[in-house]
């Protein structure tokens, strides 16, 4: 039986690009190219789903434009500005000794002497390090109700088991 697949956010519509319904796209793939790839590519418009049917893209500068079918002027393309650029989850690479972000959302986070922190609400990316975001339990002894974990592999994150859904870390609860 295989498992319904979510579509996971991977690049967005930046601004229109000249006057022919070209525009900007960001992506947040790894090799940002590799966003062109991905067959289909999804597009949330009014609460649905639509493919995205590319006619053509090419580098502009440090990043990408595309040419979408059917979005011939300006006007047409500028409906899509904003927009996030999806794919099914089922559709992403499989990673043998790794794990998406995606995949630590939702997993418990405890300290190395066994206190809970809480649970994993999102990822942050900064300038040095990821952070993980914590939503501390409602009954949190520090009074706490949010941590910001800096995700820094061997130093604070001592170990991630996705399967258990549970990070430890090398982090003071009161902190």
């Amino acid at each position: 039986m295989s498992e319904k697949a979510e579509p996971i956010v991977i690049g967005k519509f930046g601004a229109v690009y000249g006057i022919k319904g070209w525009l900007k796209v960001h992506s947040y793939t790894d090799d940002a190219e590799s966003i062109f790839a991905y067959k289909p590519l999804l597009m949330k418009s009014k609460g649905q789903f639509q493919e995205v049917n590319l006619a053509d893209w090419k580098r502009h500068g440090n990043g990408f434009v595309a040419k979408i079918v059917g979005f011939d002027v300006r006007e047409d393309a500028q409906a899509l500005v904003g927009l996030e650029l999806l794919v099914d989850s089922n559709k992403l690479p499989k990673l043998e000794e790794d794990y998406y972000w995606r995949d630590v959302v939702g997993c418990q986070v405890k300290t190395d002497s066994g206190y809970d922190l809480g649970v994993v609400t999102e990822m942050m990316e900064t300038g040095s390090n990821d952070v993980l975001v914590v939503k501390a339990n409602p009954n949190d002894a520090f009074g706490q109700k949010e941590r910001l974990i800096p995700f820094i592999d061997k130093q604070v994150i001592s170990s991630v088991d996705i399967t258990s859904k549970l990070i430890q870390v090398n982090w003071e609860p009161d902190f």
